[in-house]
C-alpha cells in the first residue's frame, strides 16, 4: 500500500511543477512567505520543499538575497546539452539491443497521442509526452544506473523543454524528429536512431540558451 504524501512533500512537488511549467520565470525570486500564504501551509513545510528543491537544482540560495529560480548560462546550457547526448544515446542504444520490441510499442503509443495532442492544440500535453517520450529509452533499457544520472538533470531540461517548446516551429520540428526516432528503431537501424537523436538535442542547444536568457532577462 502506498502511504500518503506528506505535506513536504506535496509543497516540493507543487513548486517544482511551478518552475518546470514556466509558471515561475527563470531566475525570478522566491520567497517562503509567498509560497507559505499561496498554498495556505505554514513556513516550515515551505523551507523543507525549497532545501530540497535546492538539492535538486531547481532552486539557488544567494546569501543576502534570498532564493531564486536557476537559470543558466551559456556554457552550463552546453554541458548540460552534452550530458543530456551521452545519457540517452547511451540508453537509446541499450533500449534497442535488449528491449527493441517494448520499446517501439511505446514509442509508437507516445506519437499517436502526440498527433492527438497537436490536433487537439494541447501544447502542455505534447510537451508532457515529449517528456515520455525520452524517459522510455531509460525504461527499456534496463540499466537503473543510466535513469538514476539521467534523473539528476531531467527537471532542468523539462523546464527548458516547456519553455521552448511552445513555439509552433520547434514543435513541428521536435514532433518530426521523434517520428524519424520511432521509425528508426522500428527498422532496427540503431545508427540513424542515434544520429536523429544527437541532431534533436543539438538543434535545441542554441533554442534552450535564448530561452534560458530571454527568460531570466
Amino acid at each position: 500500500m502506498e502511504r500518503p504524501k506528506s505535506l513536504t512533500e506535496l509543497v516540493t512537488g507543487t513548486i517544482r511543477d511551478w518552475i518546470v511549467s514556466g509558471r515561475l520565470d527563470l531566475g525570478e525570486h522566491i520567497s517562503e512567505v509567498r509560497v507559505a500564504t499561496e498554498l495556505g501551509v505554514s513556513r516550515t513545510p515551505v523551507r523543507e520543499a525549497m532545501n530540497r528543491l535546492e538539492m535538486e537544482g531547481l532552486l539557488k540560495v544567494e546569501p543576502q538575497k534570498g532564493t531564486f529560480v536557476f537559470c543558466l548560462a551559456p556554457e552550463e546550457v552546453a554541458k548540460l546539452c552534452d550530458a543530456r547526448v551521452c545519457l540517452e544515446t547511451a540508453a537509446l542504444k541499450e533500449a534497442i539491443r535488449t528491449n527493441s520490441g517494448l520499446l517501439l510499442e511505446r514509442l509508437r503509443s507516445c506519437t499517436a497521442k502526440m498527433t492527438i495532442a497537436r490536433e487537439n492544440d494541447d501544447v502542455s500535453g505534447y510537451l508532457a509526452l515529449d517528456t515520455e517520450f525520452h524517459q522510455h529509452f531509460f525504461d527499456c533499457s534496463g540499466n537503473r544506473f543510466l535513469d538514476d544520472a539521467y534523473q539528476a538533470i531531467a527537471q532542468k531540461m523539462a523546464s527548458l523543454r516547456n519553455r521552448l517548446g511552445r513555439h509552433p516551429d520547434h514543435m513541428a520540428k521536435s514532433f518530426r524528429e521523434h517520428i524519424e526516432i520511432a521509425d528508426a528503431v522500428g527498422k532496427s537501424d540503431t545508427d540513424t536512431a542515434l544520429a536523429i537523436l544527437r541532431m534533436h538535442i543539438d538543434r535545441k542547444e542554441g533554442s534552450y540558451w535564448n530561452v534560458a536568457t530571454k527568460d531570466a532577462g
